[in-house]
């Protein structure tokens, strides 16, 4: 009997522990659905940007090491180290600041390359899960300006206000990014007991009173960077796994393996965060309710479009943070995948690792110039536009604007670098007065109607010298008055 009851017990943990950790991008219940009226004016804006860059920096850059994981014991790809000593490795990557001195920082460099590759907006790490604040927190001494830091010395040493001062200057709407559990506190990851997993380490209930501590430097830190670094569009809180939890009656603590509440009082954090920053778009990300105001596929493309607002968020080379000889994805690739995304009407924010020196990587600098020498041609097609069904057909995606205006991208391969004279359109159905423009060519295209579709003819000039690479763009539009 006690053999039942303990296989039920562990049942019953594993359907509370899956309907906690519910799949983000559920269509939020009707009292969780946003209704300010000023965030869904800035949801609206979000959704027109299309295009943002995101940073993983801190001091873990020295060792071109993934950031955070490799302290944390998981067994996962993404947690190996190269000391078998936990314990010291551990104390060495917590040593990591006193040798942090990035006097090569140029945050207006860094906004103008992002400016011109076309982003809109940035997504800066002001602390991950390692707990090191890349800010001048009064809540730690974990901390970018601590005397202990030889950057501190720096007038540039509040990074992220120096970052968030160079991008809003250009024109950036911005975004911080703050991670939820902190593996430096101690009244997250407590001393006296071992650190299994990223979860806190301690039983949040009957330990109240220190999880209390936790839940108010979190508020007191994140209330700091929406009070002291000017506007701030959009607060991005990582670490999912920092959320509440059903209660555990306590004669099952011990016998169902799952982590403890992690309840951080989001109610009161964006009710705070709000007053502060009115329209504050706030992303508790993969926490589905009302505080993920939008979801974040990671690493990952949607196969169609969502019901909701979205946005990808990935890495250009393979690593989050800096990799001495990371393997970036091509110019090629990284424009398609802006083009598909923003076809099924998410927005792509594609991060970058700074070096230890303060640098972006010369090879990442070089992709988001060539993104941005093919924005120039064809960014109407981007910005401000809406998904259209199919979305795709064969090598083509579909945008679409509010006045009835259809772009039709058409995808390049790696090696090819001339478009087809002809490309057949299956979904669209030309009227009259119907006009095809190809973006970046001066005057209009020839086309038939070929079935229920159309059949657009691209000139022999244009074939072979095509005024963008990677990707073409034929705007399908009606005159006006026709």
């Amino acid at each position: 009997m006690r053999i039942i009851k303990i296989l039920g017990l562990c049942l019953l943990g594993f359907v509370l522990a899956a309907a906690a950790f519910t799949r983000s991008g559920q269509e939020a219940k009707s009292g969780d659905k946003e209704t300010d009226p000023l965030v869904l004016k800035k949801l609206e804006w979000f959704q027109d940007a299309k295009f943002g860059l995101m940073m993983h920096w801190g001091p873990y850059s020295q060792w071109g090491v993934v950031e955070s994981w490799s302290i944390c014991s998981e067994d996962e790809p993404w947690c190996r180290r190269n000391i078998p000593d936990y314990i010291e490795y551990k104390r060495r990557y917590e040593q990591l600041p006193k040798t942090f001195n990035p006097v090569k920082f140029d945050p207006e460099a860094w906004a103008k390359a992002a400016k011109y590759a076309g982003m809109r907006y940035v997504v800066q790490t002001t602390k991950h899960h390692d707990g090191f604040s890349m800010f001048d927190t009064k809540q730690t001494d974990y901390r970018i300006t601590s005397p202990e830091c030889p950057f501190s010395k720096n007038p540039r040493a509040n990074i992220v206000k120096e970052i968030f001062n160079a991008f809003r200057n250009e024109g950036f709407s911005i975004g911080a990014y703050f991670s939820k559990p902190d593996w430096h506190s101690p009244d997250y990851w407590a001393p006296e007991w071992a650190t299994p997993d990223r979860n806190v380490n301690y039983d949040t209930e009957k330990y109240s009173s220190r999880w209390q501590k936790f839940r108010d430097f979190t508020f007191n830190q994140i209330e700091e960077l929406l009070t002291g670094y000017g506007p701030v569009d959009i607060l991005w809180l990582d670490g999912g796994w920092v959320r509440p939890y059903p209660p555990l009656p306590p004669e099952w603590r011990g016998v169902l393996k799952r982590p403890f509440n992690q309840d951080i009082d989001m109610p009161r954090i964006a009710a705070m965060a709000r007053r502060h920053q009115p329209g504050l778009i706030i992303v508790d990300r993969t926490v589905t309710g009302k505080y993920e105001n939008y979801c974040t596929p990671e690493q990952e493309v949607p196969e169609k479009p969502l019901p909701y607002v979205w946005e990808t968020c990935m890495t250009m080379g393979n690593s989050w943070s800096y990799v001495p000889n990371d393997r970036y994805k091509s110019t090629n690739r990284l424009i398609h995948l802006l083009v598909d995304i923003v076809s099924k009407g998410g927005n792509f924010l594609l991060n970058v690792g700074p070096n230890a020196e303060g640098e972006l990587p010369a090879e990442s600098l070089k992709r988001l110039k060539e993104i941005g020498d093919w924005m120039k041609t064809n960014s109407e097609a981007i910005y401000k536009t809406r998904p259209i069904a199919p979305y795709k057909e064969a090598k083509v995606c579909f945008t679409s604007l509010s006045d009835g205006t259809v772009y039709a991208i058409y995808l390049a391969d790696e090696d090819e670098n001339n478009p087809p004279a002809t490309i057949q359109l299956y979904s669209q159905t030309p009227g009259s007065g119907t006009k095809i423009q190809m973006l970046g060519v001066p005057g209009g295209l020839k086309w038939e109607k070929a079935g229920k579709g159309m059949l657009i003819h691209v000139p022999d000039a244009i074939v072979k010298n095509p005024p963008c690479q990677h990707a073409w763009t034929f705007k399908i539009f009606k005159e006006i008055g026709k």
